[in-house]
């Protein structure tokens, strides 16, 4: 399925290049190249495309890296789309937040995690905890895994793991934690388009569940939701019984050791329910009278503040400097890439916080050629804007009482405002 896998910068350099049933020759990311020089944003290039000698190109992109996977012949997109997610979630667990630097730190390690994730082109090992105990994490954190678990942690191991032969390969055998606890993240990602009159033309949450699950033996757990009924197109980990959720909308599942994501699922309507933040705008590009003001507020927040607010303005060509001043937060512009930045930080309820200042056009021009983009990104704690709560979390199978908690946090996804 998979023919090589090449991990590449924005620069085009080429980071790591594995190889499985035959060589690829590097000129096939050529058509990913040609593909980023024809965009204004290099970074959103199409997931597939089609190279030369048959050869398909399936890409991800993580913090200014690109997985490429090459493939020959028919393959489904779909699932080595997920696969290269799964690689993505496998280095980050390993080596933490990804970047170029963090890869080339730990080359040899990527390498072996690929060899054990890939067999022949198929992928064979994807599981996070079945992989530990194949390649020991490196030294920095083999440190705290030798410290959590009593056990000596070598490097690459000989043997198969036991749970690998189970009907729950996804979880490792003889687990036990003198405290046991269970921990889940559910966020939203609200992708929403605004028009100039402050209208909801799109609104829709894209939703996961993130878990860190530490419980001893063989856990059985169920979780159900308030309300399950909006969720659409939802993604199961392999550990969730399918039947059980189609029939009750309930999760049953026995988890892996570790940490995972157990849930994804899309919330494809959400223009009856009020977005948390609201922006204002005039932005007039026209010759010597050109100027802007923005101001933002928090809206239907039930008195709680949002965070890490950051509005950005792509300005179109013909703009040369924009000069303007805010009442909360900072601002920069970047003349390269024709982008200004109004970091507002924290904002609170009954804030509006303003940035007012004028545009300067390139010598010559009296008007723009295109709009502005404006687009806004947010979080929101402890709130779902969809209003998914879970209900419960029970465990069977297992006599102890574990700590259990939840936390739920909104934030932006593709979030625009026309202008």
């Amino acid at each position: 399925m998979i023919r090589s896998l090449f991990i590449i910068n924005k620069d085009r350099e080429i980071l790591i290049e594995k190889h499985w049933k035959s060589i690829t020759p590097k000129s096939v990311l050529d058509s990913i190249y040609e593909g980023q020089s024809k965009l204004a944003n290099p970074m959103k290039i199409p997931p597939v495309i089609e190279s030369s000698n048959n050869i398909i190109l399936i890409n991800v992109q993580k913090n200014g890296v690109f997985f490429v996977a090459a493939c020959a012949g028919e393959a489904p997109p779909l699932l080595i789309v997920e696969f290269l997610n799964q690689v993505i979630f496998i280095f980050e667990d390993y080596f933490g937040p990804l970047s170029e630097s963090v890869i080339l730190e730990n080359i040899v390690y990527a390498f072996e995690i690929l060899d054990e994730m890939l067999d022949n082109g198929f992928p064979l090992a994807t599981e996070s905890n079945i992989l530990k105990e194949l390649i020991k994490p490196p030294k920095f954190l083999r440190s705290i895994t030798e410290a959590v678990t009593g056990r000596p942690a070598g490097g690459v191991v000989s043997t198969l793991p036991v749970g690998q032969l189970t009907n729950t390969r996804w979880r490792r055998a003889g687990v036990r934690y003198a405290n046991n606890e269970a921990f889940f993240d559910v966020v939203e990602r609200i992708n929403a388009i605004i028009d100039r009159s402050g209208n909801v033309l799109l609104a829709e949450a894209e939703g996961s569940i993130d878990c860190v699950v530490h419980l001893s033996g063989m856990p059985d757990l169920t979780l159900s939701f308030n309300n399950s009924r909006p969720l659409e197109d939802v993604g199961l980990h392999p550990c969730v019984r399918y039947l059980r959720w189609e029939k009750q909308r309930i999760l049953s599942f026995v988890p892996p050791d570790g940490k995972f994501r157990l849930f994804t699922y899309l919330i494809h309507n959400l223009s009856s329910i009020s977005l948390p933040i609201a922006l204002r705008h005039n932005i007039i590009i026209k010759g010597a009278n050109s100027r802007i003001e923005l101001s933002v507020s928090p809206k239907s927040t039930a008195g709680k503040p949002l965070e890490k607010v950051v509005v950005n303005v792509i300005m179109p060509p013909e703009v040369s400097s924009v000069n303007v001043t805010t009442s909360l937060g900072k601002s920069t512009f970047d003349a390269t890439t024709k982008t200004l930045v109004w970091d507002v930080g924290l904002l609170e309820t009954r804030s509006y916080p303003s940035l007012k200042g004028t545009i300067t056009l390139q010598s010559g021009c009296t008007q723009a050629s295109a709009a502005p983009l404006v687009t806004v990104q947010f979080e929101f704690p402890k709130t779902l804007v969809s209003g998914l709560r879970v209900a419960r979390l029970d465990l069977h199978a297992e006599n102890y009482k574990p700590y259990k908690g939840v936390k739920y946090l909104t934030t932006s996804g593709k979030f625009e405002v026309r202008v």
